[in-house]
């Protein structure tokens, strides 16, 4: 029997992330976003989930900073993804918790998240705790979740990654 495991992505990852990206979104702008936000140092935390040692699941924080007189920092969820034969086996979840508990650890009080509600809600990401936020993505879909003492207004700025043309 096989197990999942849960590491730091490494530059040898590059590849498999990129692919990975590419099958579960169907299209590569969610694997360029990836590479730019790498290539540009914004990266706070990157995981990968390995199944029999091939590389089925990924996940990436990169820095946001909230403006309100103040720049605090935060952490943006994007992407999460699965490799679609393995889509509802748990690899999401474990990944997202794992990212969690190493994010509190290293002192980050505040994750964003533009994604489907009923599935960031599990984790704790609300609507209600984002709508605070001056965001270009300001809808029901954007999220936050915060571990202590963060922000509840101001603006969001994204790492420039977001906002660059990236359909390869």
């Amino acid at each position: 029997m096989s197990m999942m495991s849960i590491r730091t992505a490494t530059p040898k990852d590059r590849e498999a992330i990129r692919l990975v990206e590419e099958h579960a979104f169907g299209q590569q702008t969610e694997a360029g976003l990836v590479d730019a936000l790498v290539e540009s140092g914004d990266t706070v935390l990157e995981l990968v989930a390995e199944e029999d040692g091939h590389v089925v699941g990924h996940i990436l924080f990169s820095r946001l900073y909230v403006e309100n007189g103040v720049r605090h920092p935060a952490v943006a969820l994007a992407p999460l993804a699965v490799e679609p034969s393995f889509h509802g086996t748990g690899i999401g979840g474990a990944l997202v918790r794992e990212a969690h508990l190493r994010l509190k650890r290293s002192g980050e009080t505040l994750a964003i998240v533009l994604g489907e509600p009923a599935y960031y809600g599990r984790f704790g990401y609300a609507h209600g705790r984002a709508a605070g936020f001056d965001s270009d993505y300001q809808c029901d879909a954007l999220q936050a979740l915060a571990w202590g003492d963060a922000p509840e207004s101001g603006k969001l700025v994204y790492a420039p990654a977001f906002s660059a043309d990236l359909a390869a």
